[in-house]
């Protein structure tokens, strides 16, 4: 294999743009002149002769480049091993070039072999044309923010979610996971949070040219054991993605009108090259631990810690339940639950065979990958991964016909704990008894241990099958004007349950099987969009005019069915819902959006140097009234090439590369739901002389209207050294106004809210900056390192009435949306050892609200990524190290003394008069004053932490097997890891991992092998 540098790396991606840019004619050409009998072709043909060779890179072959001919421009690519062969006259002059390496010209001269070495420019990044969404563009010219990773940077990360691999690696889009169980979420937001919804601020996510919904598919009667329910993201198999472009300003997200207005995520699955059949064939196994333990406790202080609380609370003897202190449990035995619990190792495998090439006209290509990945979890838990990804592109032979098509399906099979043990095994006493007896059953300890396994019985399953199809048709009429239009397929489908068995609880209960419970959720979400486009380019002179017009129809239809069934015979039959003795239906409800917009782009292009694009968008949503149901949306962005500037590029050598952009333009946000306009009804489920009645749900509000986002941006980028340091700053600015939130109503109503458009404006401004530098570079290694820091605030800067709303004590003018309030805490009184607060109202007791004050702000004070490459012959590093500033709250277990453990810090309390410690006394639970004050504690600002923390969130080693060992097959090894160290001063869990009590982020190691032939 080749030795791959940051710049090598992307021959993947420079191959596809080349096959894309150089679909060759020479052979259609040929074809119609041998059929014409030219007789000058005839002689011409008579004279030529073969000639082959190889082009490489500092040794290393370079697959895609073009070989034209420069007398006719008949032109030829080298495959995957650099090789070429074409038909040329002694005379000819072949020509070779390749997007980020200098284009040379070399004489034939009567040689049948030419072997060429080429050399990269040190410009190349300008000239890498980038995904914009309905168009592409070069990164020297785009007016627009966006961000790209490439499959070389995916396929160094063993991951299952698409969101996993944007981690740390793009300015601007701050992503945290949600779950450490296999098939768990992540949340995204990309330039901040836009609108006081949560729900409201998901970005778009396209893939080929298809909007994919991520609205949630799970239910939180069936996902109840985890804090997040089931993503539809896991669906996209990261392995098959050639790149992902993150469009973040106005200018670059206008065109997306309302569904860009919290950003658009660009997925370009992988697809087929021009050349000889090529399969690759890549297996791994690996294995995932938990990545940080909560310093608990020993037996030794937790025994002390309980005997001293029923000292303070004047009790004696122990109480009958005491199991822990008074004997009934081994005083000795110290047991880390921790270790015990979540302690075991996932293991993880994985393979996918790829078989791509083709010809000139017809490129393809086919993938099947399959993933299975256990839990740290006791027990035959498991999710299982696997699907199929199929490209087919093709062009007439005059290149004015171009047909191409995807599809991508994706099976997931997973059966997970319905409870996790991560909080049990925190909090479980050190000295509690063994987990199994002497027979090997589980050990219930006379029925003073709730034994934790039990719970594992309680059984979460969710079978997700995922098809989404893309096909485009364009036909070019003459030269620069194009037709071309788009269509789009997805159908998700998916089956959840989760079963709670009688065998969870005791058999000295003699609870059985009638007291079992079935939850279960069928999902089904399938949508068609179809989008017509013209598009048209006009070069005069120096000068380049682009306009494209089109329009999107989309219809989305979800099904959903929540059921819950209670008492069996057996537990036996607890997956079949119908052998339940009752049966309760929670909701069941078909759901219809449609969709349609208008849209257009103007983009002029002087001289490449003075660029202006202009993009509008008129967007049509079934999720508003009649009168609000369109609206217009639109962008201007501009930008200004200043390094070629005559008296700039003379006088200042060591800038190669300046750019100013700016940007202003207003999106929309319809992400509501459907029918929230509408007066509507669901069925009661109460049977009435035997009818069942309909009862109403939403009142009807006619204004319900569209949120609007008003986005500006400012950015520089400078190219230094011929671009060896690189470096971009950009700053932005939105107000959200027109807030879809819900109105409180008054109880007699009979509704809770009405929703409708608060006028209530939220800013949300941050700058990001982005280094790139190209520190060591000859012909055998290579050190790059690309940085990127990110700050963003929101602020809210209007809410009328807030002060008389519902959302009082959510929201402060003034500040973050991400906010809560809490008491002030003063200190530990030395002489009662109770935790003490701020009496903001001088009433002499602490309550909320009005001791509420204090505001905390969670949201991140900034983040980035540190990433490093080095190559140096078929070895090559790669290692990234993400790091965010924040504050969270601390882990809180309960009051210190009841019969739960605790952080082992908590050992030096208050003991007596006098002291002056961090920790108030301990009670067992009948101290009132005590118990309440640790509730005020966990409120307060004193139950804040820095959470802040750097962490090396991948590292891969691979190394490219000598070439010469063997023509025919090409073999790489790897080694990776994800989540493998973490610096922080957060003492209790995980500082990223937002979900106390639930497993948080597994550190995984990952062993892989390619082999390509």
């Amino acid at each position: 294999m080749k030795n791959i540098s940051l710049n090598k790396g992307r021959r993947v991606w420079y191959f596809t743009i080349c096959c894309c840019l150089y679909f060759t004619v020479s052979f259609a050409e040929v074809s119609k002149k041998e059929d014409s009998g030219d007789p000058s072709f005839v002689g011409m043909t008579s004279q030529q002769q073969q000639i082959t060779g190889t082009v490489t890179d500092k040794g290393n072959p370079l697959p895609g480049v073009t070989v034209h001919l420069k007398r006719n421009n008949t032109t030829v690519l080298t495959d995957f091993d650099g090789q070429y062969s074409i038909n040329a006259l002694p005379t000819d002059v072949l020509v070779f070039s390749f997007i980020g390496y200098k284009t040379i010209a070399v004489a034939v001269n009567n040689q049948t072999i030419l072997n060429i070495q080429l050399q990269e420019t040190a410009t190349n990044l300008q000239e890498v044309k980038v995904n914009a969404g309905y168009y592409s563009v070069k990164e020297s010219e785009r007016t627009g923010s966006i961000a790209r990773i490439t499959a070389a940077a995916i396929e160094t990360q063993p991951v299952t979610n698409v969101l996993a691999v944007m981690q740390g690696r793009m300015a601007g889009v701050n992503v945290t996971q949600t779950s450490g169980v296999p098939g768990g979420g992540f949340d995204i937001q990309i330039r901040g949070q836009n609108s006081l919804r949560t729900q409201g601020n998901a970005p778009l996510y396209v893939i080929d040219g298809v909007p994919y919904s991520s609205e949630s598919i799970g239910y939180n009667q069936t996902s109840v054991g985890t804090p997040s329910t089931t993503s539809p993201l896991n669906s996209i198999d990261p392995a098959s993605i050639e790149s992902i472009e993150v469009l973040k300003d106005a200018d670059a997200t206008a065109i997306y009108g309302s569904r860009g207005a919290n950003g658009v995520v660009l997925i370009t699955t992988k697809k087929g090259k021009e050349g000889k059949t090529t399969v690759t064939i890549n297996s791994s196994t690996g294995k995932g631990s938990a990545t940080k333990f909560i310093d608990l406790m020993n037996t030794k202080q937790y025994l002390a810690m309980r005997r001293q609380a029923f000292t303070n609370d004047g009790i004696t003897p122990y109480p009958y339940d005491a199991y822990d202190v008074d004997g009934t449990w081994d005083q000795n035995r110290n047991t880390n639950w921790q270790k015990e619990l979540l302690g075991g190792t996932a293991l993880i495998t994985g393979i996918q065979a790829t078989v791509s090439g083709g010809s000139s006209l017809t490129q393809f290509l086919l993938s099947g990958n399959y993933r299975n990945e256990t839990t740290v979890f006791a027990g035959d838990f498991r999710y299982k991964k696997g699907g199929l990804h199929f490209s087919m592109n093709h062009q007439s032979e005059d290149k004015k016909l171009k047909v191409s098509f995807s599809a991508g399906y994706i099976s997931q099979n997973n059966i997970q704990p319905g409870f996790d043990l991560t909080r049990i095994a925190a909090t479980i006493s050190p000295n509690a008894p063994a987990l199994y007896d002497a027979e090997g059953n589980l050990n219930w300890e006379n029925g003073t241990f709730q034994n934790p396994l039990s719970n594992l019985d309680i059984q979460f399953k969710s079978v997700t099958a995922d098809l989404v199809g893309n096909g485009v048709l364009s036909y070019e009429f003459f030269p620069g004007f194009q037709m071309k239009s788009s269509f789009g397929f997805t159908d998700l489908r998916n089956d959840e349950t989760r079963a709670v068995p009688s065998t969870i609880y005791n058999p000295a209960y003699g609870i059985g099987p009638e007291y079992s419970s079935l939850f279960t959720n069928d999902t089904a979400r399938h949508s068609w969009i179809i989008e017509p486009q013209l598009q048209w380019h006009k070069d005069f002179g120096t000068d380049k005019l682009e306009v494209l017009v089109g329009s999107t129809m989309q219809n989305q239809k979800s099904d959903v069915l929540y059921q819950a069934g209670f008492g069996f015979s057996s537990n036996s039959l607890i997956h079949d819902f119908s052998s339940s003795t009752y049966k309760a239906v929670y909701n069941s409800s078909e759901t219809l959006y449609k969709y349609l917009a208008f849209f257009a782009r103007v983009n002029y292009n002087i001289n490449s140097r003075y660029i202006l694009n202009v993009t509008g968008r008129r967007d049509g949503s079934s999720r508003f009234g009649p009168e609000n149901s369109f609206a217009n949306f639109g962008a201007v962005g501009a930008a200004w090439v200043f390094s070629d500037e005559p008296l700039i590029k003379d006088k200042v050598s060591v800038l190669s590369f300046g750019k100013l952009r700016t940007s202003y333009g207003i999106t929309g946000n319809d992400q509501i739901g459907d029918y929230q306009f509408l007066d509507t009804y669901s069925s009661s489920g109460t049977n009435y002389h035997g009818i069942i009645g309909l009862q109403p749900t939403r009142l009807y509000n006619p204004n319900f209207g569209w949120e609007k986002n008003k986005k500006l941006e400012v950015a520089l980028e400078i190219g230094l050294l011929k671009d060896r340091i690189f470096f971009t700053a950009a700053g932005y600015q939105n107000l959200s106004s027109n807030q879809l939130v819900g109105i409180p109503l008054p109880g007699t109503t009979g509704f809770a809210s009405l929703n409708a458009n608060l006028n209530a404006t939220v800013e949300n401004k941050g700058y990001e900056f982005t280094l790139r530098t190209q520190n060591i570079q000859d012909s055998h290694f290579s050190w790059i390192t690309n940085f990127n820091i990110s700050t963003s605030r929101n602020k809210l800067l209007s809410f009328p009435d807030l002060s008389t709303s519902s959302y009082s004590e959510t929201y402060v003018i003034g500040h973050s949306l991400n906010i809560q309030k809490a008491y002030h805490f003063t200190g530990l009184n030395p002489q009662t050892g109770v935790y003490e607060f701020e009496d903001v109202n001088g009433d002499g007791v602490i309550s909320a609200p009005d001791d509420k004050q204090t505001v905390l702000d969670f949201s991140p004070r900034y983040f980035g990524g540190l990433q490093n490459q080095f190559s140096y012959y078929g070895w090559q590093l790669d290692f990234l190290f993400q790091f965010v500033k924040q504050q969270n709250w601390d882990y809180a277990a309960g009051y210190a003394g009841g019969m739960y453990n605790q952080p082992a810090a908590i050992a030096n309390s208050w003991q007596q008069s006098g002291d002056t410690t961090a920790f108030q006394q301990f009670t067992s639970g009948t101290n009132g004053e005590i118990v309440q004050a640790y509730s005020n504690y966990t409120l307060s600002d004193a139950g804040v932490v820095d959470a802040s923390y750097i962490r090396l969130k991948n590292i891969a080693l691979s190394y490219a097997l000598p070439q010469h060992w063997s023509k025919s097959v090409h073999c790489k090894i790897s080694l990776q890891g994800q989540n493998i160290l973490t610096f922080t001063n957060y003492k209790n869990g995980d500082p990223e991992f937002r979900n106390p009590g639930y497993l948080p982020p597994l550190k995984t190691y990952n062993l892989g092998v390619q082999l390509t032939f």
